[in-house]
């Protein structure tokens, strides 16, 4: 015996779709002006990832060729193979090097101020030092 059974059309009413949209706007209207008015700490918590993002970049061309680029060849050594990198890994550690929220590249120094190496930018202002969003954000803040 076969037998066919027809199950009723799967999908939603529309009355199910308006509730689900008014819940969603209902929800950006709460959570959208809260998350806009903070653009400035979206910024510093990017640059905060950016940061770890190279510097864990910088670890694997440290275990690749024994030591970290020098501050000559900078941040570019993640990206270009410098002539002095022996084990340099095919592709590089980086696709492209990233670019700070405020659209300046990342600052490198090799010995660093604050530990071996340094990674940062300078904040909003763009200048060293600063509090706030103006302030610096760098691998030594972690």
């Amino acid at each position: 015996m076969n037998k066919t059974t027809e199950s009723p059309a799967a999908g939603f009413t529309l009355v199910e779709v308006l509730v689900v949209v008014v819940i969603l706007g209902i929800l950006a209207a709460v959570v959208v002006p809260r998350v806009m008015s903070r653009p400035d700490d979206a910024r510093a918590v990017r640059a905060a990832q950016d940061v770890a993002a190279i510097v864990a970049a910088l670890d694997m061309y440290r275990l690749d060729n024994y030591a970290y680029p020098s501050s000559e060849q900078g941040l570019a050594a993640l990206v270009t193979r410098p002539s002095a990198a022996s084990g340099w890994r095919e592709g590089g550690y980086l696709a492209t090097l990233p670019r700070d929220p405020w659209d300046r590249e990342y600052q490198y120094l090799n010995p660093g101020r604050h530990g071996e190496i340094d990674v940062w930018t300078q904040g909003a202002d763009g200048k060293p030092g600063g509090e706030g969003i103006d302030g610096d954000v760098g691998n030594w803040q972690r």
